[in-house]
């Protein structure tokens, strides 16, 4: 007969599991074995066991004991493990592993991210008032707006359009508002794809449209279609 299964048990066996850890890990440049690491540390601290050896580590995984030692290290040295001290005198082991610089990294990093988009957006309105020469009427600080907000253009995007206009000697609105919108309708969502797009149809123009382009300089402008 088989046994009946006990469902709190089962619910005392769970471990909560941070989904943004999950979904994120590599872009802090976490590597799976480590992440396993980084849960069985969670999992000995809550069965109170705040210093596991490596050794302790290396029997709930594939690594090795020298491994897990290894790993526990680079964690500390990449910032991600720290080791704390505990004041406790009636605790027998005065050492614990803290995640709270993972934590730290981890949910601190929307804020970094948007930090810089809201910087990358107000370089923007100055890439402009530089290049033109004067400050943006409020007609074309509105039409900036709607290729971010109701175009959803990436400032990136809307920058590589700027310098393309300023490489096809086309400085004004309308010549980028045309750019963005072929650039959309080809599917061009990046800087990469831009920079392919552009490079692709200055090779095909002849030296006869060179010479015939009005003059500017637009050396430092080329710079763009080789990195950021």
């Amino acid at each position: 007969m088989n046994k009946k299964i006990n469902f709190q048990d089962i619910i005392r066996d769970q471990m909560p599991v941070s989904k943004k850890l999950l979904s994120t890990y590599y872009k802090l440049g976490l590597h799976e074995t480590e992440l396993i690491l980084i849960l069985q540390l969670s999992r000995f601290a809550e069965e109170r066991n705040y210093f596991p050896t490596p050794f302790e580590l290396a029997q709930s995984g594939s690594f090795s004991e020298e491994q897990a030692a290894n790993m526990l290290r680079k964690l500390v040295q990449k910032g991600f493990l720290s080791i704390e001290k505990n004041n406790d005198d009636l605790t027998p082991i005065s050492e614990s592993y803290s995640l709270e610089p993972l934590l730290e990294k981890l949910y601190d990093e929307e804020v970094t991210m948007a930090n810089k988009e809201e910087e990358n957006i107000g370089n923007i309105f100055i890439l402009f008032e530089q290049e033109f020469g004067r400050p943006l009427s409020p007609f074309e600080i509105e039409t900036i707006n709607s290729w971010l907000d109701e175009d959803d253009v990436k400032p990136s995007l809307i920058k590589a359009g700027l310098r393309e206009s300023v490489l096809m000697g086309k400085l004004n609105f309308k010549y980028i508002d045309r750019i963005l919108r072929e650039w959309k309708k080809k599917g061009i969502h990046t800087v990469q794809d831009a920079r392919k797009a552009s490079q692709k149809f200055h090779q095909g123009k002849t030296e006869n449209n060179t010479n015939t382009r009005p003059k500017r300089d637009t050396s430092f402008y080329y710079n763009w279609l080789e990195g950021d």
